[in-house]
């Protein structure tokens, strides 16, 4: 339960929830099942169902890193190993924020509630423990502005404090990769840095 400890104090002040949210009618949240399928560091499968945490970017399966031992080590089962890890710690209840019909995609935010210890009562946010930690970002949108605000905040922390994945200098940053993907497939020169890659150099 170590783990636990180590993040409760890191993911509090970005615990922020829209009201929509917060107020979500009970009948509505519901748990990661204990017959899910993760699939990244960001979703899950269940019933035919993919199940991905909004705002949330996992770090890319087939990318690498070196770790502190000298060894290459693939960036998304990293992250994929941390979100089953805090899942089954936590076991936080989701609430579906959006959906995507055509792909069977559902969007989640997914809160847990401390049950003992000083912050007994408090709600941990699954999508900013993962960032907080080290070993998810936030997610960006094409225009390289991120989908939610606050995991970016998350982010810009973890990695002053060279967090979870943020401690290996060749860490393979999700979003640059895919963002330089999309920018290569509209046949776009490399693109200078967005605004939220500069913002995340500045601090």
């Amino acid at each position: 339960m170590r783990r636990f400890h180590v993040f409760a104090g890191i993911v509090a002040p970005w615990l922020t929830l829209n009201a929509a949210f917060a107020e979500a009618p009970a009948s509505r949240w519901f748990p990661v099942p204990a017959s899910a399928r993760y699939l990244t560091g960001d979703s899950w499968s269940d019933a035919g169902v993919t199940y991905r945490l909004y705002g949330v970017q996992s770090c890319l399966r087939g990318t690498r890193f070196t770790n502190a031992h000298g060894l290459a080590r693939d960036c998304g089962e990293a992250s994929l190993a941390m979100l089953v890890a805090l899942t089954r710690d936590l076991r936080p209840q989701c609430y579906d924020a959006a959906e995507q019909p055509e792909t069977k995609t559902v969007f989640v935010f997914c809160v847990a509630t401390r049950v003992i210890g000083a912050g007994a009562g408090s709600r941990i946010d699954l999508g900013t423990a993962l960032i907080a930690t080290g070993f998810a970002f936030a997610a960006l949108k094409p225009d390289g502005q991120p989908v939610h605000e606050p995991y970016f905040v998350a982010q810009l922390v973890a990695q002053r404090a060279k967090a979870g994945l943020w401690a290996f200098a060749d860490l393979p940053e999700p979003n640059a990769i895919i963002l330089r993907a999309l920018h290569e497939q509209a046949g776009q020169p490399t693109q200078p840095q967005s605004s939220a890659e500069s913002r995340q150099h500045q601090q």
